[in-house]
């Protein structure tokens, strides 16, 4: 073993170092195991800053509410001239494609005036991108077409998030948490308690699905005049193991889960609602209007909606409702526990003959 002298031993080891620095920034270059970075957001400042920086990777340290640095210009009812927040991603060719981690803490008090801009919400577009683990809390959210207090139009992966206030759309696509839901996106372990109103299109957790929604809920409320949901407004993806406790008004094609399920793929399995819902024409307790398209082992609570009919579903009285074997019975992934208890290892969780069936993740 050669022994080199200690001036050019140092000497020796910087030339590696840079040496091995410089292989590691052309890997990534290359696409080999790029550098990546984490990028901490503390203050709305932070958090804006993720518009110039649409493809990395974010960590939310702490709750930002209205007290928090730059609430004021940028999330506020007075900031950017009455605007309020500035959605992240304005345009499919400019959308958030990064990471962005909630780590559990909430985004309050966001303000959004903007009635006229498609899409909004704190994320305009998101293609690729994934959110989790974040709520969005007494939110007050206006814009036209694709809204919703998380994701006005997501493309990529939404999951463990939650929001609540108020969303208000000008036209169609009016949801909860994500105005549309696209082809690609996948949209789990969610809820919203959000009220929400719009024209068409409207669902108390999703305005319009073209892809998967599961294990999520809502529990607010639902008005529109045309296709109208608890969950979800219109779907041709796919709806499963999600439930719906919001009251829902509107005119055509309104239902306590699903206003339309329509051409497509559209499937709705494992589900259930039990608020109430109210309107003219094809109205129902579960699904407004099935355009052909399955709707599977799931159940509507006849009483608490006041509807005998749906297009698709199975109806049942309060007390079937709160009954596990309406639910194991149809192949439910299902299992009785103690008040006051959760047993995520099943999707489904019920206290027998006290409550509806909740999902397993919720605490």
């Amino acid at each position: 073993m050669k022994i080199i002298p200690g001036s050019r031993r140092r000497h020796y080891v910087a030339r590696i170092s840079v040496f091995l620095i410089t292989v590691a920034l052309i890997a990534g270059m290359a696409g080999c195991g790029p550098v990546s970075q984490n990028l901490e957001i503390r203050t709305w400042y932070d958090l804006d800053a993720v518009r110039d920086n649409l493809s990395g990777n974010y960590t939310l340290m702490n709750d930002l509410n209205s007290t928090t640095s730059g609430y004021e210009e940028l999330a506020s009812p007075t900031a950017n001239k009455g605007k309020g927040w500035d959605p992240i991603g304005r345009t499919a060719d400019n959308a958030f494609n990064g990471t962005f981690a909630g780590q559990g803490y909430e985004i309050r008090d966001l303000f959004i005036n903007r009635p006229g801009d498609c899409p909004t919400g704190l994320f305009g577009w998101v293609i690729g991108g994934v959110i989790k683990n974040i709520g969005v809390v007494n939110v007050n959210v206006t814009g036209g077409c694709n809204v919703g207090a998380l994701v006005g139009d997501a493309h990529g992966t939404v999951s463990d998030s939650y929001s609540s206030g108020n969303v208000i759309g000008a036209a169609h696509a009016v949801g909860g948490l994500v105005g549309y839901n696209g082809d690609v996106c996948t949209l789990s372990n969610c809820y919203s308690t959000a009220s929400v109103t719009s024209d068409n299109n409207v669902g108390g957790l999703v305005g319009e699905n073209a892809g998967t929604v599961s294990k999520s809920y809502s529990t607010g409320s639902v008005t529109g005049d045309n296709i109208v949901g608890g969950l979800v407004g219109q779907s041709w993806g796919t709806v499963s193991n999600s439930y719906s406790t919001a009251s829902v008004t509107g005119d055509l094609s309104v239902g306590g889960l699903v206003g339309v399920n329509s051409a497509g793929a559209g499937t709705v399995s494992n589900s259930y609602s039990a608020g109430s819902v109210t309107g003219n024409s094809y109205v129902g307790g579960l699904v407004g209007y099935n355009h052909g398209y399955t709707v599977s082992n799931s159940f509507w609570d006849t009483k608490t909606s006041g509807q005998a009919t749906s297009d698709g579903g199975t109806g049942k009285n309060t007390t079937e409702m709160q009954y596990i074997a309406t639910f194991s019975v149809a192949g439910w992934d299902i299992s009785v526990v103690a008040l006051n208890e959760t047993n995520p290892t099943y999707i489904w969780n019920i206290v027998n003959n006290v409550t509806y069936p909740f999902l397993g993740w919720q605490s």
